[in-house]
């Protein structure tokens, strides 16, 4: 590619085949660039800066050897993918990055051809690359297959179990490790130390690639046989002298340690790694945001967050409230406190699920499990079984991971574990990988659990009192992103944190705010302040109506849900419709063959695509002027 010296060289570059033609030279200087716009868009949009950063050189020399699209890159996590969607055609829509109908913050198959699996969770890769070079295989194509797997991937299980098939299959795939030591906060266990030791152990493997290639330009027969004798004196060797063995043994080459900031390295090893034709791991080494010094010393912190100062790196300020995970890991501190059998367990999250500052007050009785959910749900249930008090800390659509550990390991035994669900409801900018919007639907199927979803963070206080002193089962409560401000300011008591005192709530027990003789909203969670100031707009317009916190969807208070089965009922949830909250009102009725007038009001049966907490809320009618529309229409289709 001939570049305009007017230019920048980003600019220029509209697919990864205007790469190709440039010096290491150049491509260095395009790094540099990449670098700048990342942190340019994502300081006002807000995103995962610190991976992206990460990964610029690992990007461009994927895109130099291999031939993308018609190759395939798998990005694991995709957060990783910034830079590549600014080599793939994304460039001039890059600064809608997470915005409401812009491109996504991470790999989407109807976004580009270049996206070719869909990677919001992690760990998944491995086997799609692997089902992908199968399929290559048995249709008789010719492409290479590369799963870009973050070593915090290397935590869960799926990525062993493809590994394992892999090297049993002895496919054509190559596995890129990114190995910058952090997940979403610092890698824990005992893959951590075991990358740690190879990285620390690199001699091996230059010793290995010297050698082998000198033998390969001996003549054809005997390099043959002198490699398959090398071969023979590395299996007795490497047990002892390179941890490397895990990989080798599973079937796969390995290829590193590599400096993965080093284009030339980079670009050296994956054209080596191009010609060979059966399943290898190069193992890069990347440091977590790189090129930006704020990203560099807190690489937990910019992982993900949203718009900042570019350069300060400070977080603009959206409110000076508490947020629901702040409240969290402030009222489980109070509660270890005065009760020494309450541990904590996270995936992965410790900041994001606010149980940082319990890891520090109560190091012993904190565990982070990497990225395992459903290892952190069992485990969770062998600390209950043997006396402890164990709050399982997980976002809404991870704890989608460890649906089977839920069912099987915790509720059919009736295992008092709490599980403490951030994240639910619209999460906003993530998008359909990240929303929380299915938690209800998945836990109310399960037998001999109680849901529970607090209306403010005074509630949620009590709620959480009340989950770690109940004994007779599990407990889940869902609490939505962020501090949930009220927009009229109407109810500011939903938002703050105004009652120091805790005390315990009536499972199953709903809370009637306020009565209504033309109606009544039955509300869960973060949609009781909008259906109350709906209904206190209603009421301007000559129609009373009722609001109930409902509190618990499972189980339901079914001795006030009789009482109101001869009224008009409303009910509205932050949850898909499709077995929510509204659908478990409607199948009491109908287990008692009650005919009721009821509308149901909540997210639809679909995916909901990434844009800001407000607006998606808005779209979807659950604000109060949106609620208060649909409570009209229905009183007056239903006269």
């Amino acid at each position: 590619m001939t570049l305009s010296e007017e230019m920048g060289i980003l600019e220029q570059i509209n697919s990864p085949k205007d790469i190709k033609g440039l010096s290491i030279d150049k491509l260095q200087e395009l790094a540099h660039e990449i670098r700048e716009e990342i942190i340019k868009v994502v300081s006002d949009t807000g995103g995962h800066i610190a991976p992206s950063l990460g990964v610029v050189e690992l990007t461009l020399a994927l895109h130099y050897v291999f031939d993308t699209p018609r190759d395939k890159i798998i990005w694991d996590v995709g957060h990783q993918s910034y830079a590549h969607k600014l080599l793939t055609g994304r460039r001039k829509s890059f600064h809608t990055l997470r915005t409401y109908g812009g491109i996504s913050g991470f790999p989407r198959i109807k976004e580009s051809e270049y996206d070719v699996f869909g990677t919001g969770h992690s760990s998944t890769a491995i086997s799609a690359g692997l089902g992908m070079a199968v399929a290559r295989d048995l249709n008789k194509k010719k492409f290479k297959i590369i799963a870009v797997v973050g070593d915090g991937s290397l935590t869960a299980g799926i990525s062993y179990e493809g590994l394992n098939q892999t090297g049993f299959m002895r496919k054509d795939m190559i596995v890129v490790l990114n190995d910058n030591g952090m997940s979403i906060s610092k890698n824990v266990g005992g893959l951590a130390r075991y990358l740690n030791k190879i990285v620390m152990t690199p001699a091996y493997t230059s010793l290995k690639g010297d050698v082998w290639d000198l033998l390969g330009k001996l003549p054809r027969d005997l390099s043959y046989k002198a490699r398959r004798a090398v071969k023979k004196l590395k299996e007795g060797l490497k047990s002892f002298v390179v941890p490397t063995v895990f990989f080798e043994e599973l079937g796969l080459g390995y290829i590193g340690p590599l400096d993965g900031h080093d284009l030339k390295i980079l670009i050296e090893n994956f054209k080596y790694a191009k010609k060979l034709k059966e399943p290898v791991l190069i193992h890069a080494i990347t440091e977590k945001g790189r090129g930006y010094e704020p990203a560099v010393n807190n690489p937990s912190k910019f992982h993900g967050l949203g718009s900042f100062d570019k350069i300060t790196g400070e977080p603009v300020k959206k409110g000076t409230l508490p947020t629901y995970s702040e409240v969290f890991g402030d009222t489980l501190i109070e509660l270890a406190k005065n009760d020494k059998r309450i541990v904590a367990i996270t995936a992965a999250m410790p900041d994001g699920t606010g149980l940082s500052k319990f890891k520090d007050a109560f190091p012993d009785r904190f565990f982070d499990v990497g990225i395992a959910e459903q290892h952190a749900v069992t485990f969770s249930a062998g600390l209950a079984l043997q006396g402890l008090k164990p709050v399982c800390a997980i976002y809404s659509t991870f704890l989608q991971r460890g649906f089977d550990q839920v069912l099987h390991d915790v509720c059919l035994q009736k295992i008092p574990v709490v599980f403490a669900i951030d994240r639910a409801g619209i999460v906003g900018e993530d998008g359909p990988t990240h929303q929380g919007t299915f938690d209800l639907s998945y836990l109310n199927c399960i037998p001999d659990i109680v849901i529970g979803a607090p209306s403010d963070k005074n509630e949620f206080r009590s709620m959480l009192y009340t989950a770690v002193n109940y004994e007779k089962g599990p407990i889940a409560i869902r609490y939505p992103k962020g501090s949930v401000e009220v927009r009229s300011g109407k109810w500011e008591v939903g938002s703050g944190v105004n009652q120091k005192s805790l005390s315990k709530i009536k499972i199953g027990k709903a809370k009637i705010l306020r009565e209504g003789r033309d109606g009544v909203i039955l509300a869960i969670g973060s949609m009781v302040y909008p259906a109350l100031e709906a209904a206190g707009e209603l009421e301007n317009e000559g129609l009373k109506i009722g609001v109930v916190d409902f509190r618990f969807i499972k189980p339901l208070d079914t001795e006030l849900l009789n009482s109101l089965k001869s009224k008009k009922i409303i009910t509205i949830e932050e949850n898909t419709l499709s077995g929510g909250f509204g659908s478990a009102v409607l199948e009491f009725f109908n287990r008692q063959g009650s005919k009721v007038n009821l509308l149901r009001i909540g997210l639809p049966d679909q995916f909901i695509e990434h844009g800001s907490r407000n607006l998606l809320l808005e779209k979807y009618g659950l604000v109060p002027s949106k609620i208060k529309q649909r409570v009209k229409e229905f009183l007056h289709s239903s006269k």
